[in-house]
């Protein structure tokens, strides 16, 4: 059965820098695009990058682009979202994505 587990979320400062990863299982990871989705409180769902199976092309909502890198390893089965300059706005649940399936989330805090 199919299993995302986020990782990596926490308190960062304005400016700053985070690493997400999301371990998937009970699929055939490399078969499948993935996508990095967020929840800020009080906000829907919001999709912010996604990346096709092999990682050759990948796409970002406007607000992210040119910050965030979505990247992944095929080989261990991880999804990474590299959030660099991040801002407050960022500041929200993050999830990794296949389809309409989502893990529990990492949150991410960007606050001084």
């Amino acid at each position: 059965q199919l299993q995302l587990v986020e990782s990596g979320g926490g308190l960062v400062q304005p400016g700053g820098s985070l690493r997400l990863s999301c371990v998937a299982s009970g699929f055939t990871f490399a078969s499948y695009g993935m996508s990095w989705v967020r929840q800020a409180p009080g906000k829907e769902l919001e999709w912010i990058a996604d990346i096709d199976q092999a990682g050759t092309n990948v796409y970002y909502e406007d607000p992210v682009k040119d910050r965030f890198i979505i990247s992944r390893d095929n080989a261990k089965n991880t999804l990474y979202l590299q959030m660099n300059n991040v801002k407050p706005e960022d500041t929200a649940m993050y999830f990794c994505a296949r389809g309409q399936s989502r893990g529990q989330g990492t949150q991410v805090t960007v606050s001084s």
